[in-house]
């Protein structure tokens, strides 16, 4: 049984499959094994990615786990999982259409037990070693780009760098972003910094405030997806990775997975073909 269903896996890796540089043949006598195809790393790696396991569990006499890492890390280098999160955030764009006037910006702490340059002491855990995702969604939820950083860290000072993330979209299409963009942000990021910030940016807020009932608002989006991250993908939910690149690599994977299943969604009601089964999945 794979580790997400064919409608999102499909597409998924016929987009990654294009993306892929050239294998380089380097071994001086061209005797060695034969090569590993892609497509059966690409579905240990989702494997990884769903399940949460080690690479050695994953592994298996036709793929090792030292070959998982390697093709790996080949890929980070080449950028094809940043790249992959970016085509699939344009098509969604191009077809649904993202709502940039509203995004929303939260911090999400999950489990490092194995520390790493994105590790820090979690205050919500007694001290044990935690992860912080600082992540940014439209109004929708759709995930627009995400910060890893040390738990420890305060959620405030990883605003600046996340809303940087809509850099991204400033040339879109011939349109680039909004006039106008509105944050909505809780109680954590209530102070005279964020505010600063924020007029620096040019961006209004909507920001519950401190000592007061909780306003959740239109931040609901960026929780639900918050929870997308840790249910669906348990190498998110408990960060196993050391390098913060590799952890971006899943996270952009992870969002790719998020975006396709939505826009698959969506396409229920706004599109039809002749091959739609007949079951919503």
């Amino acid at each position: 049984m794979p580790a997400l269903p064919s409608f999102i896996i499909d597409p998924l890796w016929d987009q990654f499959e294009s993306l892929l540089p050239e294998p380089i043949d380097d071994h001086p006598l061209g005797c060695h094994r034969p090569r590993i195809p892609d497509r059966v790393v690409f579905d240990k790696l989702i494997q990884v990615l769903v399940l949460g396991a080690a690479y050695e569990r994953i592994a298996d006499t036709g793929c090792s786990a030292t070959t998982i890492r390697r093709r790996r890390d080949e890929w980070i280098t080449a950028g094809v999982f940043a790249e992959l999160e970016q085509i699939c955030l344009d098509a969604y764009d191009r077809m649904i259409g993202l709502k940039l006037d509203d995004v929303t910006v939260d911090g999400c702490i999950v489990k490092a037990p194995c520390g790493g340059d994105a590790a820090g002491k979690s205050p919500v855990d007694r001290g044990k070693q935690g992860t912080k995702r600082s992540l940014l969604t439209d109004a929708g939820g759709i995930p627009l780009g995400c910060v890893s950083a040390p738990a420890n860290r305060h959620d405030s000072v990883f605003l600046r760098p996340t809303l940087e993330r809509l850099g991204r979209f400033e040339a879109r299409f011939g349109v680039g972003l909004p006039e106008t963009i509105t944050v909505h942000l809780d109680a954590g990021y209530d102070s005279r910094r964020t505010r600063e910030l924020l007029a620096e940016l040019g961006c209004r807020s909507r920001m519950s405030q401190k000592g007061f009932p909780l306003q959740a608002g239109a931040r609901w989006v960026v929780e639900r997806t918050n929870s997308w991250h840790n249910r669906g993908f348990k190498k998110l939910h408990i960060c196993t990775e050391r390098r913060i690149r590799v952890i971006d690599a899943f996270i952009a994977l992870a969002n790719a997975a998020i975006i396709i299943r939505r826009l698959v969604r969506s396409a229920w009601t706004t599109h039809r073909w002749d091959t739609r089964p007949a079951q919503r999945p």
